[in-house]
Order: structure tokens, then C-alpha cells, then sequence
């Protein structure tokens, strides 16, 4: 059978988008943010049936051939780019225009109903302010972009140092990339917490009436809000605990990338203000979180995952103990009462057709 009659892409197919990703990453971003199957090749390789050993050699090479054919700043400020509008701003708009589109299904979706909605009646409806927030999102996000841009400048071309990440052929180990996806997320709830609380929240520091004049001023949580601030607080708040620890341990750039994808998909969820979430057991509990600091009056919940409000003490709602509980015996009651209804409907069946 000739594998390139068939009507899924072949393997040869999907390993040629593989290949030209990168490369139209650097020449066409738009192009490549659209070619979803290389993108899908590259994070999931093991759908294919050549062995794992082979998908990372295939990577190797592709890896290699971007890095020695391209400046290391071009490969690390359009690939975070393209990582931020993936998994950040596209599903943001598609969330925005779901709820525009469909406002009474989009309300039962939401935690707080119809006042969540971004162009609902209690946000100013559709000439409200969604669109000034969205804007400044976006330009928050291309203002993180631009710093990243201008710290690799300074290390590289006026101190001389070599880059801020570590740009090279060689691909990192996986327990490397284990090891430094979980000490930046933690480094990022530490610095987090204590930019948010006591830069941003703090009565004595001139920074608070920014942010509170700005991203509290919402009154329930959209995706776009979760980088809607003032460019000052922005920065304080989600750019710098995002950056740091990436900067203090000098990630790899794909380690980097894999971190950046992770924040950006739990700001997009954690903030869309939905009650389905793809994984209600973590990102149920950190929405809510955030929801109950930004709705109120930013009394507490200051870090990212809630740790290091628990140990400090300035948790609101319910202990996270007994939250991730809960959310647990809620995910397992859900799951038995889907089975029952599968069950059900199998009999159903089986009785008709006898």
C-alpha cells in the first residue's frame, strides 16, 4: 500500500512540516503558527512508528540546522513569540469570541454566570471596555518579548557575555528538563508572591494604586485580564517571576519554551472565568484562587499556585488542603456518574435490540 495515498498525512508528510517549522518560524511567523501538525510532529513524536531514538535524532538534526542557520536572538525572541500567540493569545480570542458569539452558553459555562461575560451588561456590553483590554494584553505581552529582547542585547553585545539562555545544538536531558521546570515554577510562586504583595498590594508602595486602578478594576476574570495592567505592574507582576528563574538558572531555550507554553496556558485557563476545565484538580483550584484575590480587593491569594499563601497564611477561601480535596472527590464522583450513564446507555441498547 503506498503510503502517500492515503488520506491522513504520512509520516513522510509529517516529518517534512517537522522539518520546514522552524524554518518557516524564522521566515514566516504566521505561517508557522498555523501549521498546527509540525507543531503537534515535534511536542507529540510518538505517534509515529519509528522508535523514540529516531524521533530525537530527526529533532537533533532540525534542531541543529535552525540554530547554525539563524542568530541565536532571532531563534529565542520569535520562538517565545510564537509560544506566547499559540498558547496564549489565540485561545484568548477564541475564548473572547465564544463568549461574544454565544452569550447565553457561554454564561453557563462561566463561574459567575452572565456578570462574567466580557461584553455583558455589568462589563459595559459590546461597546465596553473588552477591546481596550484585550489591546493592552497583547501589548503587555509584546512589551515582555521586547525586554527579553533587550536583556540577551545587553549580556551579548554590550557586556560581552555569552547569552542569557543557553542557546546551543545540544538538546537537554529530560531529567535537566524535569529539574528546571519545577525549580522555575517554584521560584516563580516565590518571586510572585512577594512582588504581588508587597509591591502591588502593599498601603506604603507607590506602585499599588497602578495596579489596582488598573487590572482590579475588572469585575470578573476574561483570559485577556490575566496580562491587563499597567505596563509598570506588568512587568512586576508576570513578566519578571516568569523571566527570572529562567535567567538565574540559565535554561536551555527549548526548556525555556516548554516553561513559557506552561505559564501561558495556565494564565489562559486560570483567568477565562470557565467552570470546565481540562484539568478541574489543578487548574479548578488556582482559577478560583485567582478569582477570589482579583474579585477581592486583592486581599490575599498573591502567588501563582496558592503554596506560598498557604504557608504564609494569606489563603483565601477554604484551607488548600481540604480545596484539593474536595476537588479530588468531586473529579472521582463525576467520573463514577459518567460510567454509570455509559452503563445505562449500553444496556438501553442491548435491551432495543433484543
Amino acid at each position: 500500500m503506498n503510503i502517500f495515498l492515503s488520506a491522513q498525512p504520512s509520516l513522510l508528510e509529517r516529518a517534512w512540516l517537522a522539518i520546514r517549522y522552524p524554518y518557516d518560524l524564522v521566515r514566516n511567523p504566521l505561517n508557522a503558527l498555523l501549521s498546527i501538525p509540525a507543531l503537534s510532529f515535534l511536542l507529540i513524536p510518538t505517534f509515529s512508528s519509528y522508535s523514540t531514538s529516531f524521533n530525537l535524532l530527526f529533532f537533533y538534526v532540525t534542531w541543529s540546522t535552525l540554530i547554525l542557520s539563524n542568530s541565536p536572538l532571532k531563534v529565542e525572541v520569535l520562538g517565545s513569540l510564537g509560544i506566547r500567540v499559540l498558547f496564549y493569545l489565540l485561545p484568548s480570542t477564541a475564548f473572547l469570541a465564544f463568549d461574544g458569539a454565544t452569550p447565553t452558553l457561554a454564561a453557563k459555562a462561566k463561574e459567575h454566570g452572565e456578570s462574567a461575560l466580557p461584553m455583558g451588561e455589568e462589563q459595559g456590553g459590546r461597546k465596553g471596555r473588552w477591546w481596550r483590554t484585550a489591546l493592552v494584553s497583547t501589548g503587555n505581552v509584546l512589551l515582555g518579548i521586547a525586554l527579553q529582547s533587550c536583556v540577551e542585547l545587553v549580556f551579548t553585545k554590550l557586556l560581552h557575555f555569552r547569552s542569557a539562555l543557553k542557546i546551543t545544538t545540544s538538546l537537554p536531558m529530560p531529567w535537566a528538563i524535569a529539574i528546571d521546570l519545577i525549580r522555575g515554577l517554584f521560584l516563580r510562586e516565590i518571586f510572585s508572591y512577594v512582588l504581588h504583595r508587597y509591591l502591588l498590594h502593599h498601603p506604603d508602595s507607590p506602585l499599588t494604586s497602578y495596579h489596582t486602578s488598573w487590572q482590579h478594576t475588572i469585575t470578573a476574570p476574561y483570559a485577556f485580564v490575566a496580562n491587563y495592567d499597567h505596563p509598570l505592574a506588568y512587568i512586576l507582576h508576570v513578566f519578571l517571576p516568569t523571566y527570572l528563574p529562567a535567567l538565574l538558572f540559565r535554561f536551555h531555550l527549548l526548556t525555556y519554551h516548554m516553561y513559557l507554553a506552561i505559564v501561558s496556558l495556565e494564565e489562559t485557563f486560570a483567568y477565562s472565568g470557565y467552570n470546565v476545565l481540562p484539568s478541574g484538580l489543578i487548574l479548578g483550584g488556582i482559577a478560583r484562587r485567582q478569582e477570589r484575590h482579583l474579585m477581592g480587593e486583592g486581599k490575599g491569594n498573591y502567588s501563582c499556585l496558592g503554596i506560598v499563601d498557604f504557608v504564609a497564611g494569606t489563603l483565601l477561601g477554604e484551607d488548600l488542603v481540604e480545596e484539593i480535596t474536595e476537588e479530588a472527590e468531586n473529579n472521582h464522583v463525576q467520573e463514577r456518574l459518567k460510567g454509570r450513564v455509559k452503563r445505562g446507555g449500553r444496556k438501553a441498547k442491548s435491551r432495543s435490540r433484543s
